[in-house]
């Protein structure tokens, strides 16, 4: 029993640091713009450093941080290294975050509530003006 949650703890630490690595690679804007590139094609690393004004080593190095969140995949042909996302540990971070989603979803439910209410304050107070209008219009 004591190997199970001592195995227990293991995996949640290890799933911790997994998300540590994620929310610290994606909290640079050059690694974020390196994942929205790689969306849905392969590249090469030279590829990936054109529209940025830093060194190709600066690039790789950047790389070198999403591969170990397990964000990219790099394969080497010979000199050539190709890049592609894997998009896998994204979601177990918004998985994540998903389980707050309960702090905010009552805050959306304030508001529909709220702008309910107005809407037919609106409704009412339509009507009114137009009765008044109705009676001016009659006398």
């Amino acid at each position: 029993m004591l190997t199970d949650a001592s195995e227990r703890h293991r995996a949640t630490a290890s799933e911790a640091e997994t998300l540590d690595c994620v929310f610290s690679a994606l909290s640079d804007p050059v690694r974020r713009a390196i994942l929205e590139r790689l969306d849905g094609e392969d590249l090469r690393v030279s590829e990936l450093a054109e529209p940025f004004a830093i060194s190709l080593q600066a690039v790789s190095r950047h790389i070198q941080v999403l591969v170990k969140a397990g964000l990219v995949k790099q394969e080497r042909t010979g000199r050539i290294s190709r890049c592609r996302l894997d998009a896998g540990p994204i979601y177990r971070a918004a998985v994540w975050i998903n389980q707050y989603s309960k702090y905010w979803q009552s805050q959306f439910e304030t508001l529909a509530a709220w702008l309910d209410q107005i809407e037919r304050r609106k409704q009412v107070l339509a009507k009114r003006g137009n009765a008044k209008r109705h009676s001016i219009t009659k006398e």
